[in-house]
């Protein structure tokens, strides 16, 4: 697709993405699901600068078409994906480029199921945008749609989470960064409310310092925020909170393979897990799939990103689910990532097995890990490169079963990712490198 990747149509803000867009975004939306009754539709953003600006011109585009919006205002993606599937919504929009620094901004949709926009609907958009002809009516008189101020969405969203929670969290010191984002509005109260004491940093945000050195994305700052004060546990969450990392009473890092060996476990033991499979991505750690093998628990891989994850959840009906970056997905409780239930989760298990973070992940090793980019003139000819992937397979034979090779083209940008995973760093480097001069040898390489 031209505009919309696997998480919605992202860039720099009025270079790549621009308020024209998202007005014909808006344009669109309110008009394809306005066909036979006045559209509703929930706008939720993050709290980077653009934010403002596209919220309006989403507004104006959708309300012009003769929708009525609903705005939450700052808050997390999964809140957005929450309140359409709750309530009798057409569809969600949530506005923000996640993770990316701040001058990148993105318009994610959501279905009236709460889960992201079929493709099928994406690509009328497409052509919509780069139509000459405005063939879209513009509503008139009292056809003209309305915003609604609808903050008290994002209150029940808070509501649903705390009531999951099955315990107090009460005696439990634990840390937040909320990366300068959405869930800044959220986070501290629903821990807080739950019993627990709770300090944060990455609170302040001010427009331009969403995820600048802070939150999931640079989790060394929260990491020595918890050493340093004793902490029981520490949750970083990136700029929309779909993500969430964890810190150790130790100080270690647990990141989303180790949320998912810990939580799939604690979900076994229940009788929760169901068919007794987890569903991770391609890219995760090869320790992982050697624990959930101890563990005698099944799993099944899919190419990378939470899109991806949810549809093989959805169609097969597993529990859970997700990314290394944190992207987790509780499918009795969510259709999408998200960040805070997923540390609620996380508190959940401790609570329950009466065991600090640090002792759950006995019996997961994650094997060191080495990832390249290069980037090329053309991803589909270097991945199909007969030298390539002749390199690949010696690098995979001299590996065997203590690692392993992945090659895979860029969703996004035009690079081939190189990683491997073996018994030590300097092997992964080795081989890696391997493989990247084959592809540089070849002339693919932009110089």
């Amino acid at each position: 697709m031209k505009y919309f990747g696997t998480d919605g149509f992202r860039g720099k803000a009025n270079v790549d993405l621009c308020v024209s867009h998202a007005f014909k975004v808006g344009r669109f939306l309110g008009w394809y699901y306005g066909k036979e009754s006045k559209a509703q539709i929930v706008i939720g953003k993050d709290t980077r600068r653009s934010s403002y600006m596209f919220e309006d011109a989403l507004s104006a585009g959708l309300t012009a078409s003769g929708a009525d919006v609903y705005l939450l205002h700052v808050t997390p993606t999964p809140s957005v994906s929450y309140v359409v599937r709750k309530g009798e919504y057409d569809c969600g929009i949530m506005i923000s480029a996640s993770h990316n620094p701040f001058y990148d901004n993105g318009i994610k949709l959501i279905n009236s199921e709460g889960h992201k926009m079929e493709e099928e609907v994406l690509e009328k958009i497409e052509e919509y945008i780069d139509s000459e002809e405005d063939y879209i009516p513009l509503a008139t008189d009292e056809n003209i749609g309305c915003t609604i101020d609808y903050s008290m969405g994002r209150n029940r969203y808070v509501g649903h989470l705390m009531s999951l929670a099955t315990r107090s969290f009460k005696h439990k010191k634990i840390a937040l960064d909320c990366a300068n984002g959405s869930s800044y509005l959220v986070a501290k109260g629903l821990f807080e409310a739950l019993g627990a004491t709770v300090k944060c940093i990455g609170m302040e945000p001010n427009g331009i310092n969403i995820n600048e050195g802070c939150g999931s994305t640079h989790i060394e700052n929260l990491q020595g925020y918890v050493k340093d004060n004793g902490f029981d546990v520490g949750f970083a969450f990136d700029g929309d909170a779909d993500r969430c990392l964890a810190i150790d009473d130790e100080g270690e890092i647990i990141d989303g393979d180790m949320i998912l060996y810990i939580c799939g476990k604690y979900l076994k033991e229940k009788g929760e897990l169901n068919d007794n499979t987890v569903v991770p991505t391609v890219m995760s750690n090869i320790g992982l799939f050697k624990a959930f093998d101890k563990e005698g628990i099944k799993y099944v891989t899919t190419d990378v990103g939470d899109k991806y994850v949810n549809q093989c959840m959805m169609e097969n009906g597993y529990s859970l689910g997700g990314e290394q970056s944190g992207h987790i997905i509780f499918s009795k409780y969510a259709v999408t990532g998200d960040g805070v239930l997923t540390a609620l989760m996380i508190m959940e298990v401790i609570m329950e097995k009466k065991l600090k973070l640090s002792e759950l992940k006995q019996g997961f090793k994650a094997y060191p890990q080495v990832l390249k980019n290069v980037r090329v003139t053309d991803k589909v000819l270097a991945m199909e490169d007969a030298d390539v992937l002749k390199v690949k397979d010696e690098v995979a034979a001299t590996l065997g079963d203590d690692g392993r090779i992945l090659l895979r083209a860029s969703g996004t940008e035009p690079l081939v990712r190189v990683m491997v995973e073996a018994s030590t760093e300097e092997l992964c480097n080795e081989m890696v490198d391997k493989v990247v001069k084959v592809i540089v040898d070849k002339g693919y390489e932009v110089k």
